[in-house]
C-alpha cells in the first residue's frame, strides 16, 4: 500500500479517451506507442511505479492536447513483453488526483504536477453502498445486456461486493468520455451508482453520445 505520504507531487500522465481507472480496481492496458513504452520504462524505475490515467477534454476551442483536471493514478502490478516487442500492463487503482500543471521536459510522453488533497477516501477500505438495490441493478443490467446482445456471468454479478460490482461495471459499460469523467467525479460510490444507473437507462432509451456534458 502506497500511503498519501508517499505520493510524488509529478507523475506521467496517460490521456486515453474512454479508459476509465477508479481506486482499488484493476485496469489492463495494451501499450505499443514507442512514447508509451518508454513512459512504462522510466516509470519502473520509480519507488511508485505511478502512472496517472486521465480523460481528454475539448479545451478551448477544441484543443487537442487539453485533459480533464481530474484522474487517477494505478500503480504498475504486472507487465509482460509481447513477441513484437508490446507490453501488458495492469495498473491498480491509488488515488484520484487534480492536475495542477503540465512540466515540461525532454520525455517524449506527458507529466503533470499533481495534488492528492481531497482525496483521501481512496485511500481508505473499500466502501459500502448502503441503498444500493442489487436487484433493481440486476433487472436493469438484463435489459441492457439484452439489448446489446451481450453476454455476462450472472452469478458472479450477483455475488459481487457493492464497490466491485459498481466500479467494474462503471469501467467495463461502453460509454462516451465525459460520461466516465462523470462517474470518475462522483464523490461517493452511491453518486457513483445513480449515476451509473443513469447512463444506463439513457442508453436504453436510445440515447446517442455522452449523457453528461
Amino acid at each position: 500500500m502506497i500511503r498519501l505520504t508517499d505520493l510524488p507531487d509529478t507523475i506521467a500522465v496517460f490521456p486515453l479517451p474512454g479508459a476509465l481507472l477508479l481506486p482499488r480496481s484493476r485496469l489492463p492496458l495494451h501499450l505499443f506507442e514507442p512514447r508509451y513504452l518508454q513512459m512504462l520504462d522510466d516509470c519502473l524505475k520509480t519507488d511508485t511505479r505511478l502512472i496517472g490515467m486521465i480523460q481528454p477534454s475539448a479545451g478551448p476551442k477544441g484543443a487537442s492536447t487539453a485533459v480533464h483536471r481530474i484522474g487517477c493514478a494505478g500503480r504498475v502490478t504486472q507487465f509482460s513483453e509481447t513477441e513484437d516487442g508490446r507490453y501488458m500492463v495492469t495498473l491498480a487503482g491509488i488515488s484520484r488526483f487534480r492536475t495542477v500543471e503540465e512540466v515540461e521536459g525532454f520525455q517524449p510522453y506527458r507529466r503533470f504536477r499533481v495534488d492528492w488533497t481531497g482525496f483521501d477516501r481512496d485511500q481508505g477500505g473499500a466502501e459500502h453502498d448502503d441503498g444500493f438495490d442489487r436487484d433493481r441493478m440486476m433487472a436493469l443490467l438484463n435489459r441492457f445486456f439484452e439489448a446489446r446482445d451481450l453476454s455476462a456471468d450472472w452469478e458472479t454479478l450477483r455475488e459481487a461486493d457493492d464497490e466491485l460490482l459498481i466500479n467494474s461495471l462503471a469501467m467495463l459499460l461502453d460509454f462516451g468520455p465525459e460520461d466516465k469523467q462523470a462517474l470518475l467525479e462522483a464523490p461517493s460510490l452511491q453518486t457513483r451508482r445513480e449515476t451509473l444507473i443513469t447512463l444506463i437507462e439513457y442508453a436504453l432509451r436510445g440515447g446517442e453520445g455522452d449523457v453528461m456534458q
